[in-house]
This record gives structure tokens, sequence and C-alpha cells, in this order.
């Protein structure tokens, strides 16, 4: 099977091609970062301070959106809370700049994310926990009386909300957690994908019937098995239906550590990889910052955004003829300023220049304390080892590709 003939089906298309071909989504503007399929893949994070601290959380928006952090998110449990963010959104102006503001909203939340609406650019929602359903363990099913009483009630709290964002035109994440779905989505299809994609699907044909579309939705799990089912069947089941909505990636509650990083970047680059995903946040159990660099990596890693310098190195082997470890590090050293190279350090020329050749600058162990330096696939000089590092700088120089650190 080739691409064209399957050039008809998107999906299998994005699915056998070299490149990635993202799912067609439309542009939703949080402030005046656009997201969707137009525009790179967006990064965000959420800070840990308590919104009612206007100073610290101003701060703690600050430095996350000083390293790269393009949208933030913060918790909003109550009415004082959504006042402290007119406040902090206040504060940014005067001391720093704007920033594209998320309101977290949950529990029984209309009143909260009416007010909170006038002070950030996006409001999110969880549907399991929008109306309080109380939960009975006697409980055996649902009537259909119950049911159309539960979504009477969800209609009448959340078309305020959604009249209040399309007046404004601010946008709307319907944020979806597996582990927090509706009792009576359980009870009709258990805890599974299925039920997280029926939960959010509920909330965008509302949100359709009052003619409201700035919505980006996510279907996050602790699980990545769980959490790549429910995206691409969310993925599906809105083109199917002629929705073009945004998704917002993550693996929720992932941990710490390298483990928490693996589960993220299984989880979110899989579905990059095969164009699902227009804004992700890692969630990891560790200050905020460190979620930022994590996020970058998984987009470099995967071609949809270039912002550090790509290192391809081999895992050395009995050919070697330098200490590989050693010199990668010092390469890193010298260029890790930069932005938009490809560096290649191959520790022999067997499979060194083929390896490489994608690169725009290579570094190979060429004999004993020989190195060669390339260009793309070119070998450009042949130094000795000591001087191999100075002579790549240099050559990067020549080419008006070096800046300063």
């Amino acid at each position: 099977m080739t691409l064209a003939e399957v050039s008809n089906d998107n999906k299998t298309a994005r699915r056998y091609s070299t490149q990635i071909l993202r799912r067609k989504t439309r542009t939703v503007y949080v402030g005046d970062i656009p997201i969707g399929s137009d525009h790179p893949v967006r990064v965000q994070s959420m800070i840990n301070e308590d919104t009612i601290d206007i100073e610290a959380s101003t701060n703690a928006i600050r430095r996350l959106h000083e390293i790269g952090c393009e949208i933030v998110r913060l918790t909003v449990p109550s009415l004082s809370h959504a006042k402290a963010v007119g406040e902090i959104k206040k504060r940014l102006k005067e001391t720093y700049q704007k920033v594209p503001l998320v309101a977290d909203v949950h529990h029984n939340g209309m009143r909260i994310a009416l007010e909170v609406a006038n002070h950030v650019d996006k409001v999110r929602i969880n549907p399991g926990l929008f109306v309080f359903e109380t939960p009975d363990p006697n409980r055996t099913e649902f009537s259909k009386d119950e049911i159309h009483a539960i979504k009477d009630k969800i209609i009448k709290n959340f078309a305020p909300i959604v009249n209040t964002l399309k007046a404004q035109n601010k946008a709307l994440r319907i944020g979806v957690n597996h582990g927090s779905l509706a009792e009576r989505m359980l009870f009709s299809y258990g805890d599974t994908p299925l039920g997280m994609v029926e939960s959010a699907m509920e909330f965008v044909r509302i949100c359709d019937s009052l003619d409201f579309h700035n919505i980006v939705i996510s279907m996050k799990a602790s699980r990545p098995p769980v959490m790549l089912a429910a995206y691409r069947m969310m993925a599906d089941v809105m083109d199917k239906e002629g929705f073009n909505y945004p998704l917002h990636l993550g693996v929720t509650e992932a941990g710490d550590g390298d483990y928490g990083r693996i589960k993220s970047t299984v989880g979110i680059g899989t579905l990059l990889t095969e164009g699902i995903g227009d804004t992700i946040r890692v969630s990891l159990t560790e200050a905020p910052e460190k979620e930022i660099p994590v996020a970058y990596s998984i987009l470099q890693t995967v071609g949809l955004r270039k912002t550090m310098v790509e290192y391809i190195s081999c895992p050395s082997c009995g050919r070697t003829l330098f200490n590989l470890e050693e010199v990668v590090a010092k390469v890193r050293e010298a260029t890790q300023h930069l932005t938009g190279l490809d560096i290649a350090i191959m520790g022999c020329i067997v499979n060194g220049p083929g390896e490489m050749a994608d690169a725009d600058y290579g570094y190979v162990g060429k004999g004993k304390g020989t190195i060669s330096l390339y260009r793309g696939r070119d070998e450009i000089r042949k130094v000795p080892e000591e001087e191999g590092v100075k002579a790549l700088v240099d050559l990067i120089k020549e080419d008006g590709k070096w800046v300063d650190p």
C-alpha cells in the first residue's frame, strides 16, 4: 500500500507517512496564543501555589513563562480564588507582561467559572465533576427520568458559562479525567475510554447547540494505554461527527523521575507521531519548571518543534576510537546554547557517515588520534583529536550559524 493509495483516508495516511501529518483542527486562541494544526504544538504547565497567594502565584507564573511555558494554568476552587486571579493578571501586566492564563474549575463550578472568566483566557471544566451526582452504593441503574434531570441540570449550569466565554471570545477546555467519570457514565459504559469519550461528547454537543466553538479537549489518564485509546477514539468520533476541535495531550499523575518522564513520553509522543495533538502538558510530581524541558524534548524528538541542538551519537563499541561519552559532553558544553542544528558525534567510520547523513555537522573518529569533520555528507577536514571540538566550533562559525552564549 502506498500513500497515494490511501490519500483519501487521512487517518491511514497519517499512520503510514514518514512525516508527521497532523490531524486537521480549527484554530482556538488562548490569549494571543493560537492552538490548532496550523500552528506549533503548544507547551503548557500548571503552578503549584495556592491562587489566593497573589505574589507567590504571580512569581510562579512568571518563572514558567520565562523558560518557555506558553500557557499557564492555576486552580480556582472558590470565588475568593477566582477574584484573586484578577489581581494576579493585573500584577503580571504591571511587573512583567501578559501571560495566557487558564482557570481550573471543578465541583459545581458555575458561579466560580462565571467570575473567573472575566480574568483568564480559558476556563477548564471537568465533565465528571461539573454537576455533583450523589454516589449510591446500592444503585443498580439510572432511570431515564434521572438521566434527563441530570442533563437538564448540566445544560442549566453550563450554558451561562458558554455564553459568557462566547461573548468575551475566550476559550473552554473540556477536560475529562479517567479517574473522575460521572457515576451515570460509569454505569452506562464502565471505567473505559468509551465512557471518557461519551463524557466529553455530551459537553461538546451542548457547546455546538449554543454555537460555541472555541473548544480544546483533553482525555487524560494515568496509564498510557488508557490515555492512548481515549484520545484515538475521541479523534475518530469527532471526525465522524464533523467536529475539528484541538486536543490537549497529557498523561495525568505520571509521577516523578525517569519513570514519570518515560510514561509521559510514551503517551504524548505516540499520539504526536500519529498526528494527534495540538498542545501538551507533561505532569510530573516535581517543580513545574521541570516539566518544560521534557515537553520540548518530546516535541523535538518527534520533529514538531526545534528549540535546541539535536545530538546524534552512537552507543560506542570496540571500534570506537576515542572516549565517546567524554567527547559528547564536550561538544554539548560548547554548543548547547545554539538552536536548530543537528550535530552527530560518531565513534568510527563504519556506520558514522551513513547514520549521520541527515545531520548538519559530523564529528567522526577517522583513525587513531584523528577526527574527521563533516558538513552534511561532505568531509571538510581532518584534525588531531585534541583540536576536534574547537575545529567543530570554527566550522559552525565559518558557516555563519554560530551565536555567542
